[in-house]
């Protein structure tokens, strides 16, 4: 399967009691750095890939960070103050440590790889089955955005999209919505 096809079959967290379930299986069956991990992703909107380049040193301290993009090389000022207690206690316990996701091997982050494996691993205990990614972090945080502001024009923004349809369709709203207004069709 393609890089592709893989973000499009990857689907965002839509109930608030299966991000519960997801966050307590990565705290019991995999890790603190994953837990935090996901917490991070589904509060920030970050690809992964700019999750894990995330050093300590740039986030260490603060409730408001700017950390630029690797895929769009945009600036993005990240708000952490929901979950900063959570964060600021889970890095002091990596003692100093270069990077906020830090392999157990070698000197450097986990890889997407790791990262997804961690997610399929806790995903599967609480038996969600399909549709988990690395990238249902970003989608998760796009969903939950959208259905909180309904701000289409604001959300696009943030995950830096061309267009509106571009985001609804990212987040799984466009399919939502036309499954939700066929059930409910009658002549």
């Amino acid at each position: 399967m393609n890089k592709q096809n893989e973000i499009k079959d990857v689907q965002p967290i839509r109930s608030l009691e299966r991000i519960e379930d997801m966050k307590l299986s990565l705290k019991k069956w995999c890790s603190e750095r994953d837990y935090i991990l996901f917490l991070l992703g589904i509060n920030s909107g970050l690809r992964v890939g700019d999750l894990l380049a995330i050093k300590t040193s740039e986030i260490q301290g603060k409730k408001v960070v700017s950390l630029r993009e690797g895929k769009t090389g945009k600036r993005r000022t990240i708000h952490l103050g929901n979950i900063y207690d959570e964060l600021d206690a889970y890095i002091r316990t990596l003692e100093g440590a270069e990077w906020l996701f830090p392999s157990r091997k070698g000197n450097g982050s986990i890889t997407r790889v790791q990262a997804y494996r961690q997610l399929q691993k806790a995903a599967q205990m609480v038996d969600i089955s399909v549709g988990i990614g690395t990238h249902t972090l970003r989608k998760t945080f796009g969903y939950w955005h959208y259905k909180q502001f309904k701000d289409i024009a604001e959300l696009q923004n943030i995950l830096n999209h061309a267009h509106p349809q571009i985001t609804l369709r990212y987040i799984g709203i466009t399919d939502e919505q036309i499954e939700s207004n066929l059930k409910s069709f009658r002549l």
